[in-house]
């Protein structure tokens, strides 16, 4: 298991970017159902940029690139690296893992499953991928890591993250490539109270639940967003996004999801998936 320990600048709390689902191309024109996936992606950097917050780290939940190239990965690291914070990142379904490691090493993205963040939380990474498929699905070598991590320190407060999302959005399109294995990854979590929070990408829309006690999270893509609540598949009029989170020392969370002003990524909203 590959460890980090994250300095933290405010020793009351730590605070976090995800990014997600940037589905980035080799080629600056790159697009996917008609938005220019590099343009929205520097456009959501430029608004968090503009925006003057502060954060300790940068997560990446998947799905960064769309065509498996090198060169999509050293676009987002390139477009990140206007920070000094570290950033982790996990594979979503359409990422080549080989692709991801040929950018490393890398002085900002760190490629580990469990990070130590402070004094009192741990951020544990897991890798739902199947290749080849859209579903996610948890090894029993990532289940163990997860209860091997939970169990190494149970006086520090738990955000797991994973591409897919471990409980039905309310798509029925969608939620067929949900984690397949959810029962499995609840019954680990289940062991384990210490565990505050899950968040993931995937599903390119806000999420917020709770399930068995623990908050669920889902952020909007930096590209094109599913329609919530759809049978079948459908594009969302909302603009890309992105989500900060406060963890406090005491184990409450705090977060909120940024979109960019206005609908200025306009998809093919006509198209039947992608």
């Amino acid at each position: 298991m590959q460890n980090y320990t994250l300095p933290q600048a405010d020793p009351a709390s730590v605070v976090l970017l995800q990014i997600t689902d940037t589905h980035l191309f080799a080629d600056d024109s790159g697009s996917l159902l008609g938005v220019a996936t590099k343009d929205s992606f520097h456009a959501v950097l430029d608004a968090i940029a503009a925006s003057a917050c502060t954060f300790d780290a940068i997560v990446a939940t998947g799905d960064i690139s769309q065509d498996h190239t090198e060169a999509s990965y050293q676009r987002f690291s390139e477009g990140i690296a206007r920070w000094s914070q570290p950033c982790f990142w996990l594979p979503g379904n359409h990422d080549y893992q080989p692709s991801m490691q040929a950018v490393l090493p890398s002085p900002q993205i760190k490629p580990c499953h469990h990070v130590l963040a402070g004094d009192h939380w741990q951020i544990i990474l897991l890798d739902s991928q199947v290749v080849g498929v859209p579903h996610g699905e948890l090894s029993d070598a990532q289940l163990a890591m997860l209860d091997a991590a939970l169990t190494q320190h149970p006086e520090r407060h738990a955000l797991v993250l994973l591409h897919h999302h471990p409980l039905p959005a309310g798509s029925t399109w969608l939620d067929q490539h949900q984690l397949h294995n959810a029962e499995a990854f609840w019954q680990v979590v289940g062991r384990h109270p210490q565990v505050r929070a899950i968040l993931c990408g995937h599903i390119h829309q806000e999420l917020d639940r709770i399930h068995q006690g623990v908050r669920v999270l889902a952020t909007p893509s930096t590209c094109i967003q599913f329609q919530p609540d759809s049978h079948d598949f459908a594009l969302d009029q909302k603009s890309p996004g992105w989500r900060l989170l406060t963890l406090h020392a005491n184990g409450t969370l705090e977060t909120r999801v940024q979109r960019l002003d206005g609908h200025c990524f306009t998809p093919h909203f006509d198209a039947a998936g992608y």
